[in-house]
C-alpha cells in the first residue's frame, strides 16, 4: 500500500522510518530517470553500485518503482462509424509450411468490420495481389455486401508508392473498388486505429490457438488443393 501510494504522488504519513542506505543517491537516480525514463532499473543498479551502494536489489528495485517518472495520461478520443460504413485489411504471417522440396509463407488476408468488429479471416500460400483480390471477394460474399470505405496500410498489395501521408495505389486494386462500390483510403495513424479498433489488433486476436477448433494439421489439409480456409467471427465490441 505505501509503494502505490507513493506512486500516486500522495505524501506519506505517519512516524518518520530509518534512514535508507539509498538516500544519498537519490539526486542521481532521481537525475538519471528524469533524463532517462525508461531505463531498467538492474542498469541503474549497476550504475549506483559502481558509485558505492551496498543495498539488495530487490529493495533496490522498488525503490525505482516509487521514484520513476509516471507518464503524463493520454486522452483518447473513441472513433465510431456507422454499419457498413468502414473495414479494414491486412495481411498477416502465420509462420511457413513445407510443401514437398518448397517452403511456402502461410498468409493470412484479415477483414474486419469498424462498427460490428466482425472478422472475415482467409488463408493464403502468397500475399500477391491476386489472392489480395480474391480475399476481398471471400468477405464481401460472406457478409453480402461490401462496406463503403476500405483503409489500408502500407501494403505491397495494395500500395504502391508512398511520400510521407500521401500514397499512391495499386492500378488493379482501384479497378476493383470501382467495380464494387467501394472507397479506397488510406490507414490513418497507429494510434487512431488503436482508437477505432483496427485490422492489426484483430489480426493480433487470431492466432492459431485462438480460432475454433482450428489447429495447424486442420489448416494445412483445408489449405489443400485451394490453398485457403476462411472463417467470421464476432469479436466483443469493447469501449
Amino acid at each position: 500500500m505505501t509503494r502505490v501510494l507513493a506512486q500516486a504522488g500522495l505524501p506519506r504519513t505517519g512516524p518518520p522510518g530509518r534512514r535508507s542506505q539509498v538516500e544519498p543517491y537519490l539526486p542521481f537516480i532521481l537525475a538519471t530517470l528524469q533524463k532517462f525514463p525508461t531505463l531498467t532499473a538492474s542498469r541503474l543498479y549497476a550504475m549506483v553500485r559502481e558509485r558505492g551502494y551496498r543495498g539488495r536489489p530487490d529493495h533496490f528495485r522498488h525503490l525505482v518503482a516509487c521514484h520513476r517518472p509516471r507518464r503524463p495520461a493520454e486522452a483518447y478520443l473513441r472513433l465510431r462509424s456507422l454499419p457498413g460504413e468502414q473495414g479494414q485489411v491486412d495481411w498477416g504471417h502465420f509462420g511457413h509450411l513445407v510443401i514437398g522440396r518448397a517452403r511456402r509463407p502461410l498468409m493470412a488476408f484479415v477483414m474486419v468490420l469498424s462498427y460490428s468488429r466482425q472478422i472475415y479471416l482467409r488463408f493464403f500460400l502468397d500475399a500477391r495481389l491476386e489472392s489480395f483480390l480474391r480475399g476481398h471477394v471471400g468477405a464481401f460474399t460472406a457478409w453480402r455486401g461490401c462496406p463503403r470505405v476500405l483503409l489500408y496500410d502500407n501494403l505491397k498489395s495494395a500500395v504502391i508508392e508512398r511520400q510521407g501521408d500521401a500514397i499512391r495505389l495499386h492500378p488493379t486494386l482501384i479497378d476493383f473498388a470501382a467495380h464494387h462500390r467501394f472507397e479506397p483510403r488510406r490507414w490513418r495513424s497507429p494510434a487512431a486505429m488503436r482508437r477505432a479498433g483496427s485490422a492489426q489488433t484483430s489480426k493480433d486476436s487470431t492466432k492459431a490457438p485462438s480460432l475454433p477448433r482450428a489447429n495447424w494439421t486442420t489448416i494445412t489439409r483445408h489449405c489443400f488443393p485451394a490453398c485457403s480456409v476462411a472463417c467470421c467471427r464476432h469479436t466483443r465490441r469493447t469501449g
